[in-house]
């Protein structure tokens, strides 16, 4: 058994690691690389920022958002079904059963992975893991800062926390990289050098201003992709610094911390918070929660990281996101996406009472951005083995390319775009097959 958190090396991330290792010395970054279309779409642009929450580690649908009434179900799990054909346990998700007017479950949901690693590489960028083009696939949300993000704004605009293998921007360089930050009550102590009192700044300035002169030559004529990325995001990281609207975004109250959960994802989603109300360059932020790795005592509530714990997390930091971003009328432009890499074997438990993986059926969770609550997408067989009606116009089980697509087409982005320039000179499609019509939005989602 492998744990999705466990980011030990094996033989595979070796070879990938190698080959990441050696592509980068032929390539150079192309940040302003060329972009192409040549299909008329037309974005449907309801979002102006997103938070994916990756559930590392692949929930089971059947124990989240997609359950079905059966034998496995434990005696407190208390299924309700709710207007739209919802079902939640009000066990497990007490606060988002009170909001499922705002929820859109996608139930047809299938990948193509069934192991961790490939899983969460095709989960972060919507494209089949291959370690000879991982060099030229960055993380779905280096794509949308690409096209979103603002060089006029202080905040970098991919953030993420708690994000250990992540993609990243690939050759798509530095100035969209994810910047990730540890969540702590008070900020980052690094957005200032106090050392020196009042003339601090003032020190701090004629010391990077003699730096970038030093460094100019290196700076205009990088050795490496990395090197080009760490000066692109050395710039980006100075633009915070001193800056108090940015300190104000990594910071949080005690109260804060305890209404999410006090949890990491709970702090997670604070920060997200922060960074959206903000609205001082933040366009994507990614929030990891590991643990759903499920193989075992999944109901037993003295296991550590058992089900009722991870839901109830998640119930509680997500509740109270939505909550605070209604409060600040920042819920209808933030789509909020929910998933992991696959799902879990379906029916009955496994003798040692939790779920292994599988791939036939999953579930996705949308809500905000002009997403319509209060309905279901497709559905699975009895036991959650399978998608039996897909309930949407692609008349297929509904894949990450496609809700990456949707993602796309919230944010008003096309996503049939392709970058032809790329360093090896082989295209790069924001989604695979997208400019052949093969996966598109599911418009349903969408109110």
């Amino acid at each position: 058994m492998q744990n999705c958190g466990n980011h030990s090396m094996n033989r595979r991330r070796f070879l990938l690691g190698a080959a990441t290792t050696a592509g980068f010395q032929l390539l150079n970054a192309h940040a302003d690389a060329e972009v192409i279309s040549a299909r008329a779409v037309t974005p449907r642009k309801t979002a102006r920022a997103a938070i994916f929450i990756n559930l590392a580690g692949a929930p089971s649908h059947l124990d989240t958002f997609t359950p079905k009434d059966g034998p496995w179900n434990p005696p407190d799990a208390d299924l309700r079904e709710y207007p739209g054909g919802i079902v939640l346990s009000r066990t497990y998700f007490p606060e988002l059963s009170k909001i499922t007017n705002d929820l859109c479950i996608l139930r047809s949901v299938s990948s193509w992975e069934a192991a961790h690693e490939r899983g969460q590489f095709y989960l972060q960028t919507a494209h089949p893991s291959n370690p000879a083009f991982a060099v030229e696939t960055p993380h779905i949300g280096s794509v949308i800062c690409r096209e979103l993000g603002r060089a006029d704004q202080p905040l970098p605009p991919f953030l993420t926390f708690y994000s250990g293998g992540m993609q990243g921007s690939a050759f798509l360089g530095g100035r969209v990289a994810p910047l990730m930050p540890s969540p702590n009550r008070a900020g980052l102590a690094t957005l200032e050098h106090n050392f020196y009192g009042a003339t601090s700044q003032q020190r701090f300035e004629r010391k990077f201003a003699m730096l970038e002169a030093l460094d100019a030559p290196l700076r205009q004529n990088p050795f490496d992709p990395g090197m080009a990325a760490y000066a692109s995001f050395y710039g980006t990281a100075r633009n915070m610094m001193y800056n108090p609207e940015i300190a104000k975004v990594f910071r949080y109250t005690a109260d804060d911390e305890g209404r999410y959960g006090n949890t990491n994802i709970g702090r997670a989603l604070i920060n997200a918070r922060n960074a959206v109300q903000a609205k001082n360059g933040a366009v994507f932020i990614n929030a990891t929660m590991g643990g759903w790795d499920s193989h075992q005592q999944q109901f037993d509530r003295t296991y550590g990281g058992n089900l009722y714990q991870l839901n109830n997390q998640l119930d509680r930091a997500l509740g109270a996101l939505v909550e605070d971003l209604k409060a600040s009328g920042d819920f209808q432009s933030t789509i909020i996406v929910a998933m992991g890499e696959f799902g879990r074997t379906p029916g009955p438990l496994n003798a040692r009472g939790g779920r292994d993986h599988h791939k036939a059926a999953m579930m996705t969770l949308m809500l905000g951005g002009g997403v319509k609550g209060g309905q279901i997408i497709g559905d699975q067989s009895p036991d959650g083995a399978t998608v039996v009606t897909p309930g949407w116009r692609g008349d297929r089980p509904i894949f990450m390319e496609d809700i990456a697509s949707t993602l796309l087409s919230a944010l008003g982005i096309d996503w049939t775009k392709g970058i032809t320039d790329t360093p090896s000179g082989r295209k790069f499609e924001y989604i695979p097959y997208g400019l052949e019509g093969t996966y598109f939005p599911v418009d349903e989602v969408f109110a």
